[in-house]
């Protein structure tokens, strides 16, 4: 593994019922450890159309049980959790409005990535309702000029770019889904990988190992033709 061990590059799509659960999960998962986590705003769509995918909503049956699993998975937790009035739906204004309220680096800080995360997650209502995301849009900009009131604002053009970039970073670091954590160049896919991402930062060898390592090598015995 390399690049900074001490940083976690954390990508996700507020459209992803899992990105909600492994955000608040990162705290207790990465608790006595010193890293920084950095949030960064990706399009899961694109992700599934570069890979030739359709996400786990698209899928009837996996769509019901991905429900069932993601709100008992939240009760386990203590974590509320309310479906959204309609899912899947369109992200896009919700994760430009968190660039929005970002320094321009493309990176949202905590705050608004709970934000935005909870704004889908806990309410139970439409997302894209347009009172509800006027609101919304206020509450990240006020945030925004108390925590940059140095830095200019962005563009439209800008906010637009930047998710796109994000996006294209992750495709070229090999990301396929989200929730995804990238440390040292290596990826950590899903809520249920924190565990795996705690004890490879924690030193476990078994991450420089074989069974990690020769994973990429293993031959495709068949491939379906989808």
């Amino acid at each position: 593994m390399a690049s900074d061990p001490n940083t976690i590059d954390f990508y996700y799509d507020p459209i992803s019922p899992y990105a909600y659960l492994a955000f608040h999960a990162l705290p207790e998962a990465l608790q006595g450890l010193s890293v920084q986590v950095r949030y960064r705003p990706v399009l899961f769509g694109a992700l599934l159309k570069a890979g030739g995918q359709k996400g786990p909503a698209e899928i009837a049956g996996k769509r019901e049980w991905t429900y069932r699993q993601v709100l008992w998975q939240a009760r386990e937790m203590g974590l509320a959790m309310a479906m959204p009035a309609a899912h899947p739906f369109n992200p896009l204004a919700i994760s430009r409005a968190a660039l929005a309220a970002s320094d321009g680096s493309g990176f949202t800080n905590r705050w608004v990535t709970q934000t935005v995360l909870d704004h889908v997650w806990q309410a139970g209502q439409d997302p894209l309702h347009a009172d509800r995301l006027a609101a919304l849009q206020t509450t990240l900009q006020t945030h925004r000029h108390k925590a940059y009131p140095d830095v200019a604002e962005i563009s439209a053009d800008v906010v637009k770019q930047l998710l796109v970039s994000n996006t294209d970073l992750a495709m070229s670091r090999g990301v396929f889904g989200v929730p995804t954590c990238e440390w040292q160049g290596e990826l950590f896919w899903g809520l249920d990988a924190l565990p795996m991402l705690r004890q490879a930062i924690s030193g476990d060898e078994w991450f420089n190992g074989p069974a990690w390592r020769g994973a990429r090598d293993i031959p495709v015995g068949i491939a379906r033709k989808i």
